[in-house]
């Protein structure tokens, strides 16, 4: 017998066995289901079937449909409000990335603030000013702290220590610099997040460093407090 041929022969044994009237052969209603079963669970009816990933593939998509099609049959304007409310998500989606930039990873506040011989602060705040008119924020960002830190060493209201973490010096500074105290521990923990956390700056944020750098250079530290914050 061919496989048509077989194929034909056992569907044929399922119909008549699941009517109502009397089959044509001596054969019981329930042998004939089972022997149509057996016959139709030959491989060879079933070299065609879709393989495990295209069954799994399908039962997905019609899972995806399901929960769609649910959540349109309770959504305001069926499936054009569904439609609307997946767009907003996605806009706000969009925009809180947009506000935010790339989520930050855990930055290795660890890290030397100098890592080049050692330069003035005015040559650092000359590179800083390279970067920020070539539009290169993150570099100018980290080239205005280093300034900020060589200024501070230069006045003597830090001591020069290679190895120092942009977190030690504005925990440092801020003993003889109180009043900027807050603002330095800011810039540190910005630098930190550009340098190591994968953060990007801006021209807002390059303003603000160079505006504390300026502050730092017009205030008057506490004359008590320079020689316990220089020396730790």
């Amino acid at each position: 017998m061919s496989v048509m041929g077989g194929t034909i022969a056992a569907r044929l044994l399922l119909i008549r066995a699941d009517d109502g009237t009397d089959p044509p052969v001596d054969i019981p209603r329930g042998p004939a289901r089972e022997a149509a079963e057996r016959e139709l669970s030959k491989p060879m009816y079933h070299q065609n079937d879709p393989n495990l990933l295209q069954r799994g593939l399908d039962r997905f998509w019609e899972w995806v449909d399901g929960v769609f099609g649910s959540a349109a049959g309770v959504t305001p304007g069926g499936a054009v409000g569904l439609a609307v409310i997946v767009l907003i998500v996605i806009a706000l989606a969009v925009g809180l990335w947009w506000r935010l930039g790339t989520p930050r990873r855990s930055p290795a506040s660890g890290a030397a603030l100098f890592h080049e011989g050692p330069r003035s602060a005015a040559q650092h705040r000359a590179t800083a000013e390279e970067h920020a008119a070539a539009g290169r924020f993150d570099q100018a960002v980290q080239e205005r702290m280093r300034a900020i830190v060589r200024a501070l060493e230069e006045r003597a209201l830090l001591d020069p220590r290679p190895g120092r973490t942009a977190d030690e010096a504005a925990a440092e500074a801020g003993v003889p610099l109180p009043d900027l105290s807050d603002a330095l521990r800011s810039a540190a923990r910005t630098f930190d997040d550009i340098a190591y956390g994968g953060r990007s700056a801006d021209q807002h944020a390059y303003l603000r460093f160079k505006e504390l750098d300026n502050r730092l250079e017009l205030t008057k530290p506490r004359l008590s407090t320079v020689g316990r914050g220089a020396a730790r």
